[in-house]
């Protein structure tokens, strides 16, 4: 028996459509916090239990009669660790023999500010002694995909990633990657997957891929971090998540967000999809 957390969310559901692919929906548990939004999948047979990351009384029901966990990393920044804990915790209470972990790409040497949480998370599952596999993704392409539209819009594309190179994938196929992971006869604890894309690009090179598929100029502008955060922060983001983000392009000139193992497709057993198909489709 599979379960995965966050099963409504973007990564989950995708991770779920492979495992489908690999397995009867009979072997599938989907995990939500809010089962009213995971009807497409009860109707694909698979078994919707509530879990909440922050109430561990929902998590030690859900997880009851489960071999293999992915834990995807919660989405609520600043509470992450005490969340995985309480999963963590419930896993190794209900006997999971095998939990996958959807971290950061080289969380132990990252210089992104998110890392943090995932350090504190990969230290716990060790501590925990509970078996396990590490997928360190790198960056979404989808995340710079949202700024896109404002780029042309504008008449230019900002962040603060200087020349650093960034090695982002879809959600597809880390997706994908996952399933192979929780479906593969080849014992998996103790692993760690350094996961990113197969080619890697600059921001000034994407502002460059745009200009050319849309037909417009694009140059990239590059600013000082606190500016860029600004800039999100008037475009609606809020404060804390503008900022985590500006954070994150600095950490991506750093080196924080390259990766040229191609671990990624490897396991898939097929290229990464590139980031000007992305920006096409999108367009």
């Amino acid at each position: 028996m599979i379960a995965v957390t966050g099963a409504t969310g973007q990564l989950g559901q995708r991770v779920i459509d492979h495992l489908l692919a690999k397995t009867e929906a009979n072997n599938i548990v989907a995990l939500a916090r809010d089962t009213a939004k995971a009807v497409s999948l009860k109707d694909k047979g698979i078994d919707v239990r509530q879990a909440d990351y922050s109430q561990p009384d929902t998590l030690s029901d859900a997880l009851q009669g489960v071999d293999k966990l992915l834990l995807i990393s919660s989405s609520e920044v600043g509470q992450r660790a005490a969340q995985h804990a309480n999963v963590i915790n419930a896993a190794k209470q209900a006997g999971v023999s095998l939990i996958a972990y959807t971290s950061i790409l080289h969380a132990d040497t990252s210089p992104l500010a998110l890392a943090a949480e995932h350090i504190e998370t990969e230290a716990y599952l060790k501590q925990a002694n509970i078996p396990h596999v590490l997928l360190r993704n790198s960056w979404y392409t989808e995340n710079y995909l949202l700024s896109v539209a404002p780029a042309i819009e504008h008449g230019a594309f900002i962040g603060c990633a200087s020349d650093g190179q960034i090695s982002s994938a879809p959600r597809e196929d880390y997706a994908e990657a996952a399933a192979v992971v929780l479906t593969s006869e080849q014992p998996q604890a103790g692993k760690v997957y350094e996961l990113a894309g197969d080619e890697s690009y600059t921001l000034s090179e994407l502002a460059a891929l745009i200009s050319e598929q849309s037909g417009k100029n694009i140059p990239y502008i590059n600013m000082p971090e606190a500016d860029y955060a600004k800039a999100l922060e008037s475009a609606g983001i809020p404060a804390p998540f503008a900022a985590i983000l500006a954070n994150s392009d600095t950490g991506a000139s750093q080196g924080g967000l390259f990766d040229d193992s191609h671990t990624l497709s490897k396991l898939i057993g097929h290229p990464t999809q590139s980031v000007s198909a992305m920006i096409k489709s999108f367009l």
